[in-house]
């Protein structure tokens, strides 16, 4: 009984070997045609530069397009292989058409530009690891003249084929889901690509809370965060800003409180204004028999403007509810 290693499909590999000299004798065949039915249609309708006459010099009755639809339709195919046909026997002049060659790599090869590359570069076959021999495929033609390939091989083609499979956002955002599921390839990519990678992941505030959350909880990363100044600010200032918003909902859910916030605020006033002025007390007597320079005269002057402007803002907001600071106020407040 055959071992199944030694089969291919249903038939021994001696059987495949027989049918493969077969096809490649009708592959030789099929190209040795396509070259004559690409010689006909340039008989038909010799290439021409872009905008040239006839080559004989006489009018046109048809127009090139129009004269191989013609033939094509008479010879039952469609016009664009007609065309195929004749740009690639073009290409190829009978003297350097390499037998055993398929058609199909004689028109891969077609676009090399410069002619002598193009007739080197069929002589030079490249190598085949799974037979061991130098011979022509398709992919190894597109290789060479820089056309991407069907069966990807090298790291570069299986990249270019999945950058081609993932054009569409919805297809690549679910590609890269998979593969970032893979320790053993995000352990492959830099760490600025991963930051670039999460920077466009949180481009959403939810997302993007959700994911600073759970880092922040991490001592180590919280530790580092903090000693960046914007950060450790905006942190704080975030805090801050809850903080107002929890005692805006503990406000709006239980209206005693903003009495007893009230009393406190009123305390803290009160004991400011006197705090001040027992300290006044304290130390304007202490400073009897103490001689000051200009500077320093004048300096305490500006504080006391300052106090004054200060003390007139607090009467002002008692007397007729105005608490906010025009910009004089602010500036005089800040000493400047």
């Amino acid at each position: 009984m055959t071992d199944v290693a030694d089969r291919i499909g249903n038939v021994t590999r001696q059987r495949y070997e027989h049918l493969v000299t077969q096809a490649k004798e009708l592959i030789a065949q099929v190209a040795r045609a396509q070259f004559a039915l690409g010689d006909m249609a340039l008989e038909i309708e010799p290439m021409r530069s872009v905008g040239g006459s006839m080559p004989n010099g006489t009018d046109d009755l048809f127009t090139v397009t129009e004269s191989l639809q013609m033939f094509a339709d008479d010879i039952g195919v469609e016009r664009r292989t007609v065309e195929d046909w004749r740009y690639t026997a073009n290409r190829w002049p009978r003297e350097r058409r390499k037998e055993g060659v398929s058609f199909t790599v004689h028109r891969i090869l077609a676009s090399v530009v410069d002619e002598d590359e193009r007739w080197a570069a069929i002589e030079d076959a490249p190598f085949n690891p799974r037979t061991g021999a130098r011979q022509w495929t398709p992919d190894g033609a597109k290789r060479v003249v820089g056309q991407r390939v069907d069966r990807p091989v090298t790291v570069d083609e299986k990249v270019q084929a999945v950058a081609d499979l993932t054009r569409d956002d919805e297809v690549a955002a679910q590609v890269a889901t998979d593969l970032l599921k893979r320790p053993t390839v995000t352990e492959h990519v830099t760490p600025a690509e991963r930051v670039r990678v999460v920077t466009e992941l949180t481009r959403d505030d939810t997302v993007a809370q959700e994911v600073t959350t759970g880092l922040l909880r991490r001592p180590a990363v919280a530790r580092t965060a903090m000693r960046d100044d914007t950060a450790r600010m905006l942190v704080n200032r975030a805090q801050f800003d809850n903080s107002n918003e929890t005692r805006e909902r503990i406000r709006e859910r239980t209206p005693a409180v903003r009495a007893i916030e009230h009393t406190i605020e009123y305390l803290d006033l009160v004991g400011s204004c006197h705090g001040f002025v027992a300290t006044l007390g304290r130390l304007v007597p202490q400073l009897r028999g103490q001689e000051f320079t200009e500077d320093e005269r004048e300096t305490v002057r500006r504080q006391i403007g300052r106090v004054r402007a200060a003390a007139d803002w607090l009467e002002g907001a008692l007397d007729n509810g105005e608490f906010t600071l025009d910009e004089q106020l602010v500036q005089l407040l800040k000493g400047e």
